[in-house]
């Protein structure tokens, strides 16, 4: 298997694009990156720092190309208790536990979990996720100068309008650009990203965490580190899944779990909070014409140096012309075509859509979000498996014996149905149980059978089960219970 730093195609197959596109991403990076420090209750430099070196990192050792991961809301908002009560130097060591704990994953290849998460709950997902964009846009539209919503117009305008021209240059870079020129020329008293908090002013500085090294300190950690873990695997195996659909491309969910896990243990260590992927920026890059490594590790790189030797002109870009990009993003990252579905997908399906959307809008959260739709789809998918199975019978032997033939799959969800197909208190002699066609799949399967064999058996019937599949016969060999010596069919219930 080819390495992800070795590949020349990932790094020098679109140099242009993958530049351009790093540039914007870079840009769009920083009040992400600031506005998630302050909701985990930490200076604006820790989420700066983070989503420079994860950036950077994630360039040269994750799964999927063009994806770009840094400091998040879904992983911010799990520190602020720990922060709150410990301190920011417990935060960088849970980041290192997080970091660990997710390289165990992709060692144990938990990715491959992802292809239990239906079509339904990716769509949800990532309409969810398109509101959530435009939500956290608000506060930079509300009581703000009348300007701010001529320079978002303005910076719309050019990002939908010079694709027609031009798609030499990414339009939200030239939005952004523009939007600065208009502001600064004119004078406007407008939000800029000098108001948004201090920026940082030097390189980040390798350092470990200052915690006691006790097994009371993990017991602190090891919670709070899980929870990390799973949210920020789960949002970048969702994203992932994303990019894959929107290039064509495949990427290594495995090399992206142990991947992030170095990115966060590596941020954590210069100073930054633990982050994942990101859907909004991830899509930015790609519309913009990132396919490549090169885009990632641009973003990372470019972000530092805007932070530490173009601060000056970093400062002055107006907040109106990086929500006009993120409005872009909510805009283009909702499927609206998933809307007209609705009337035509199986309601189970959109149940799952809604649901997911709902879940996920109403806590912030998209872990809590995505769970809900796959135990939505879980539960709607037993059932439809369960209705596949079907019980018929007849009279034989001059009606002294009764042959029952199941039919389909027969596990927890369809195991009372077939018990209760099978008459154990008819008055035959005989009772065929022909399984030819059916397959019994768990436990629940497997104990159903026993309760009709040993209830028959218990009023004077003599039962016969024939037909089981090698699967089945292996189940029913194991954990049946009818055929074994010593049971007493009177003491079934």
């Amino acid at each position: 298997m080819r390495t992800a730093i070795f590949s020349a195609r990932d790094w020098v197959s679109n140099p242009r694009g993958d530049i351009l596109s790093g540039l914007v991403v870079a840009l769009a990076l920083i009040p992400e990156a600031i506005g998630f420090s302050v909701i985990a209750g930490v200076d604006p430099k820790v989420g700066l720092y983070a989503s420079v070196v994860i950036a950077t990192v994630i360039a040269f050792v994750g799964g999927r190309p063009a994806m770009i991961s840094a400091a998040t809301a879904a992983t911010a908002v799990i520190m602020i208790d720990l922060v709150r009560d410990h301190g920011v130097q417990y935060l960088f060591a849970a980041t290192i536990l997080m970091g660990a704990i997710q390289i165990v994953c992709g060692i144990l290849k938990l990715g491959r979990l992802m292809r239990f998460v239906s079509q339904s709950v990716m769509t949800g997902f990532v309409n969810a996720l398109a509101i959530l964009i435009f939500l956290a846009q608000l506060p930079q539209l509300i009581g703000v100068p009348s300007a701010t919503y001529g320079l978002i117009a303005l910076g719309l305008v050019v990002i939908y309008g010079l694709p027609r021209l031009t798609k030499a240059i990414p339009s939200p870079l030239v939005a952004i650009a523009v939007v600065t020129l208009v502001a600064w020329g004119a004078g406007l008293d407008v939000r800029t990203v000098s108001d948004l908090g201090e920026l940082p002013s030097a390189l980040p500085s390798f350092g470990l965490p200052e915690v006691p090294y006790t097994f009371e300190t993990l017991r602190i950690l090891l919670p709070v580190a899980l929870t990390l873990a799973a949210v920020g695997l789960l949002e970048s195996l969702l994203t992932a899944q994303i990019v894959d659909d929107m290039t064509d491309t495949p990427s290594s969910k495995s090399r992206e779990c142990v991947g992030q896990g170095i990115a966060n243990m590596t941020s954590a260590v210069f100073g930054g909070m633990g982050g994942c992927a990101m859907i909004g920026q991830s899509v930015i890059n790609v519309s913009s014409g990132g396919r490549g490594r090169l885009s990632t590790l641009v973003a990372g790189v470019f972000l530092l140096v805007l932070l530490v030797a173009l601060q000056d002109l970093l400062a002055i870009v107006p907040v109106a012309a990086l929500t006009a990009v993120m409005i872009m993003v909510s805009i283009n990252t909702f499927s609206w075509r998933s809307l007209a579905r609705l009337r035509t997908n199986p309601v189970p399906s959109s149940i799952v859509m809604l649901a997911t959307v709902a879940m996920t809008v109403a806590t912030a959260d998209l872990a809590k979000g995505v769970l809900v739709g796959v135990l939505l789809s879980g539960v709607f998918f037993a059932g439809k498996v369960a209705r596949l199975s079907r019980v018929t019978s007849a009279l034989s032997d001059g009606g002294r014996t009764r042959v029952y033939i199941v039919e389909g799959q027969v596990f927890f969800a369809s195991a009372a149905t077939f018990a209760e197909a099978i008459d154990v208190l008819e008055p035959v002699e005989r009772i065929v149980i022909e399984v030819g066609r059916a397959h019994f799949w768990d436990i629940s399967a497997v104990g159903a059978l026993d309760r009709v064999v040993l209830k028959a058996r218990n009023q004077g019937r003599i039962v016969e089960v024939v037909g089981l599949n090698e699967a089945s016969a292996t189940m029913v060999e194991r954990f049946g219970m009818h055929d074994k010596p010593g049971i007493d069919p009177a003491a079934v219930h």
